[in-house]
């Protein structure tokens, strides 16, 4: 398709639905959503885990043959795990030591596995953040199509039973771009605008104000500092006067279509479509 066929009250339709779902059914799976979160097919967008906040602003843009995924792992349920595979160890445990145990676990199932993104954060197709520790991001933070967030390995390098594995922070600061299909990996800290190149392996930290490419990721420029970077606040910082200057620019492309030939697209589509 090259023509959104569209009718304006048909899109306006599908905008209330989008914004209704994000409020009575993805909202509730957050710790906390900000306000005025734009989330297109938000069915699409697959939530696990009590430890995930995302900020004011926010966009998250998902597709069906490309959903986002958001998960935070508890680590007590791992070390329940541990405890069944270990039996012999565990029968000689005296009552205290258990209920220490217990409160212990209590504690991580709160404390790990932490996802918080910022204000005026950009989510777009396929992207991935996956959890066992903290992955902590600034404003303005853009996640490109089929990029991946992670601070663990996921599993252990000799017992493979087990999951997780090796786990570190992630910290990802303000206006920082993370390119087409990159991949951020465990104990990885990114400055402020930084950005990183499509398809890049970052194993170790990047500075702030350069440019990070390639496998494994390295800094392959310097962003001029006497050129400020524009951050996806200043979309936001007249909300209500972008939001009308959009809806007039949605009208006036949309001005033309009918229920009629967006029906004729959906049964016939041509090559002028």
């Amino acid at each position: 398709m090259r023509k959104d066929h569209r009718p304006y009250v048909l899109k306006q339709m599908q905008t209330m639905l989008f914004a209704w779902y994000t409020e009575r059914f993805l909202r509730p799976q957050f710790r906390h959503l900000g306000v005025s979160p734009m989330v297109v097919r938000p069915w699409t967008v697959n939530v696990f885990g009590h430890n995930i906040s995302i900020g004011d602003y926010a966009t998250l843009i998902a597709e069906w043959y490309c959903p986002i995924h958001i998960v935070s792992w508890a680590q007590a349920d791992l070390e329940d795990l541990a405890l069944v595979m270990d039996k012999d160890k565990s029968k000689w445990r005296d009552q205290d030591q258990l209920q220490k145990e217990k409160e212990k676990r209590e504690r991580r199932l709160m404390g790990e596995g932490e996802i918080v993104l910022g204000d005026f954060s950009l989510v777009c197709p396929g992207v991935r953040i996956q959890a066992a520790k903290s992955i902590t991001m600034g404003e303005g933070v853009m996640l490109a199509q089929g990029s991946y967030v992670t601070d663990a390995d996921w599993h252990g390098i000799h017992d493979r039973c087990m999951p997780v594995g090796q786990a570190a922070p992630v910290r990802i600061g303000d206006n920082v771009w993370i390119g087409d299909h990159a991949i951020v990996c465990k104990g990885v800290t990114i400055g402020d605008n930084s950005i990183v190149g499509a398809g890049a392996v970052v194993a170790r930290d990047v500075p702030a104000n350069s440019v990070a490419a390639g496998n494994p990721a390295r800094v392959v420029k310097e962003l001029d500092p006497d050129i400020p970077v524009k951050g996806r606040r200043a979309i936001f910082d007249n909300f209500e006067e972008t939001k009308a200057v959009l809806d007039e620019a949605d009208k006036d492309a949309h001005k033309d279509n009918t229920f009629l030939g967006w029906l004729r697209y959906l049964v016939k589509p041509g090559i002028e479509d």
